[in-house]
């Protein structure tokens, strides 16, 4: 650890400020925040240039052996594939010998072509999927400027990554959307065959509730398909929520934006070059990921001073007082720094979440302890 904090470990660069598609509940765009109306469309090469020398020079810094690329927008291939493999390339050229890229780019699928694969596989670029389910219902929401359905684009290309391109498939990520039955969109997912899942909670805090909110019903959703994934008896998908909740109960570091005390360690640069936190802030208030630094003028230690990048690796100690006393802190680490926030209060609160990570946590507690116990049974009874 450095002297100003944790180093950056994760860098997502807004390789192109746009999208394709008006989800009509897109945080970024239809949230509070409106700086994106003021940047560049695309990320100018000057901007990927110095990217990719400030990124070396933190891995040289630090003595970082592997980074971790995130290829994001917007809508990154609406800067072409060749653009991302450029960048790509770049990075892996200055970041020191012995020091891995792991490059993804994080797409709607309906640009995915089969050149566009090509060129990203041959380039080592990984293709993580945003999809709401595996089925045209659960994507209702998700519509062109024209209001056109993206769900026939974005199936094609999920099938394709899936079909002709498996080593390059990275994943789905999903936003909870408790209204649909739990177990039928995950099982409606499993039909895209990801070698894993990301499920997120909807981008929302205590003075901008998300929708559903009263209750459990985001943490009894979140049960309903642990379950299913628990017996299934397999391993059908991982599913880096239920692996980091299950390793941080068995008290195994982990690291996840959702769950625990592990340090943040990613930033965001934007097509203009500015240096943020990363962009879920956006969905709090106007300028609330805004660091005031540039790729230009300023290295990444210096975004590690930023008092909210300091308070996201602070621990505990940044935490509110109901949570420092929570007995299943350790694992929950207060939920997503973002869904802390109360307009005149700051941060520092418990997660809009609360009961549900405590519903969601408590479940897979349970089920684990009741799968130890026939266990540790077998072995008193002298069963191999």
């Amino acid at each position: 650890m450095s002297a100003t904090g944790h180093p950056f470990r994760q860098f997502i660069v807004k390789v192109h400020g746009r999208c394709n598609l008006a989800c009509t509940y897109c945080y970024l765009y239809e949230g509070p925040d409106h700086t994106w109306r003021t940047r560049p469309a695309a990320a100018p090469p000057e901007v990927l240039d110095r990217t990719a020398d400030r990124i070396a020079e933190h891995a040289r810094a630090h003595a970082l052996s592997t980074v971790s690329l995130v290829l994001h927008g917007g809508e990154p291939l609406l800067a072409g594939a060749g653009t991302l493999a450029r960048f790509t390339d770049a990075v892996r050229a200055r970041v020191p010998a012995g020091c891995t890229v792991r490059a993804t780019v994080q797409t709607n699928a309906t640009l995915l072509t089969e050149d566009r694969l090509t060129v990203l596989a041959r380039h080592g670029i990984q293709v993580g999927i945003s999809l709401d389910g595996g089925r045209a219902e659960h994507n209702a929401r998700r519509v062109d400027h024209a209001g056109r359905p993206s769900w026939p684009a974005a199936v094609r290309g999920a099938r394709l990554l899936a079909e002709r391109f498996p080593q390059s498939y990275a994943g789905i990520l999903t936003v909870v959307d408790p209204r649909p039955d739990p177990v039928e969109t995950y099982d409606s997912l499993l039909e895209l065959r990801p070698p894993a899942i990301d499920l997120l909670l909807p981008h929302g805090n205590w003075s901008a509730p998300p929708p559903h909110a009263r209750g459990t019903r985001y943490g009894d959703w979140l049960c309903a398909v642990f379950d299913r994934w628990w017996s299934a008896g397999r391993l059908e998908t991982r599913v880096r929520l239920f692996e980091e909740c299950l390793a941080l109960l068995l008290g195994l570091p982990a690291a996840t934006e959702s769950l625990g005390l592990t340090p943040f360690d990613a930033l965001v640069v934007e097509t203009d070059g500015s240096i943020e936190q990363v962009d879920s802030l956006k969905s709090a208030y106007e300028g609330a990921a805004r660091t005031g630094l540039d790729v230009f003028r300023h290295p990444f230690d210096e975004a590690l001073r930023h008092p909210g990048v300091a308070a996201r690796q602070a621990g505990p100690a940044a935490l509110a007082a109901t949570c420092r006393a929570c007995p299943v802190l350790t694992v929950c680490g207060g939920g997503h720094y973002a869904h802390r926030y109360r307009a005149g209060h700051g941060f520092r609160n418990p997660s809009v979440y609360c009961a549900d990570l405590e519903r969601f946590i408590r479940h897979v507690a349970g089920r684990l302890a009741a799968d130890a116990k026939p266990a540790a049974a077998a072995r008193e009874g002298g069963t191999p």
